[in-house]
């Protein structure tokens, strides 16, 4: 392959793409599509409305998430934010291979249409499928390990040993940021507000971003919550981007509890330490003292104050047996993917599995 190697790690919420060979991605879109109404067109209904990047501000409701749960639901929504990456960063590169990573589920149709877009409408010289758990196990720079990413749509736990997944051990929650913005988007507005869309999502955003944290007791974090006056705790308080401030709940503040505590939300599911203490129990006992150690938390929810010291305690009050027990975490740990994804672009090791325009059109 070429030094330069367009690498595109496409999740539920965001799409991170760049060139490999660097320690981050230069280009990051929200994994969102609109569709404009074209009145200039009086065509079908089809070809009615004009396909776009984003949000558009004249008309907010008219966006969606190609992506959901890991799972492709609008195949010209991804094409499009595909054509608009590839065509920005072949400005400085024509002729670049491709790296496009993909959900553990290995979906044969997602496969299929990957290499039908990439080399048939986008025309790319190569292109290598990449699992994005490998990616993320080899950002860490750790092959043997226990790899639990936490994003948008998914939440995933899987061993590994010497850099293979351990077959039959990984977990998939259907649970993952987009629950926690649903939970925060139903308390502070009303299903029947007026509020438009784009001012909800900016809102909620914001609250998770720079409010919600995950307490390491969650009775103890209420009880001290809720016995301070709203006046003594600034915490409690968020301005709205239109000026107004409202006063975030307690449970608002600690939303993210939902990874922990599921049920306390009236939720049925494993929580996220539940979760990676199963995945370790499915593996050989003889590799426990070697997983544990090695526990790699990445994604943006792992970003939340709190969140990897409560895994990190939740996951040693299990194995107290296991001195060595640890967790392992990046400041880049939101873009471990994308990243993993740099570095094995120009391995030798990934050589074989990448697949030529001209291999594609004889198959």
């Amino acid at each position: 392959m070429t030094e330069n190697t367009i690498v595109i790690d496409h999740g539920s919420g965001y799409m991170k793409s760049g060139f490999s060979g660097w320690n981050e991605p230069q280009l990051i879109l929200p994994s969102i599509v609109n569709y404009r109404p074209c009145q200039e067109n009086p065509g079908p209904s089809s070809a009615r409305r004009r396909l776009g990047l984003g949000i558009d501000i004249l008309n907010p409701e008219t966006f969606s998430y190609p992506i959901q749960r890991g799972r492709v639901l609008n195949w010209e929504g991804v094409e499009h934010i595909w054509s608009f990456v590839l065509e920005k960063l072949r400005m400085e590169h024509e002729d670049t291979p491709v790296l496009v990573t993909e959900t553990p589920l290995k979906d044969p149709v997602f496969r299929k249409k990957t290499l039908e877009i990439m080399f048939e409408l986008l025309d790319v010289p190569a292109l290598l499928l990449a699992g994005q758990m490998e990616m993320s196990l080899y950002a860490s720079g750790i092959l043997t390990g226990v790899v639990v990413d936490s994003g948008c749509g998914l939440t995933r736990v899987q061993p590994f040993h010497l850099g293979h997944p351990i077959r039959h051990t990984g977990r998939t929650l259907e649970f993952a940021g987009q629950d926690i913005s649903d939970y925060l988007s139903r308390s502070l507005f009303k299903e029947d507000s007026t509020v438009n869309k784009l001012f909800q999502l900016q809102t909620v955003d914001a609250v998770k971003m720079k409010k919600c944290y995950v307490p390491q007791n969650l009775a103890e974090a209420l009880d001290y919550r809720q016995s301070l006056p709203s006046s003594h705790d600034e915490d409690n308080s968020y301005l709205l981007p239109d000026g107004t401030s409202v006063e975030l709940t307690p449970m608002q503040l600690l939303a993210p509890e939902m990874f922990f505590s599921p049920q306390v939300f009236d939720q049925e599911r494993p929580s996220v330490s539940q979760a990676v203490l199963d995945s370790i129990k499915g593996c050989d006992a003889a590799l426990h003292p070697q997983l544990l150690p090695h526990v790699i938390a990445c994604g943006g929810n792992t970003l939340y104050p709190g969140f990897n010291r409560r895994l990190f305690t939740e996951l040693a009050s299990q194995y107290a047996s296991c001195p060595n027990a640890a967790l392992c975490s990046s400041s880049k740990r939101n873009f471990s993917v994308w990243l993993g994804a740099s570095i094995v672009a120009h391995l030798s090791t990934y050589k074989s599995e990448w697949m030529t325009r001209k291999e594609y059109d004889e198959k």
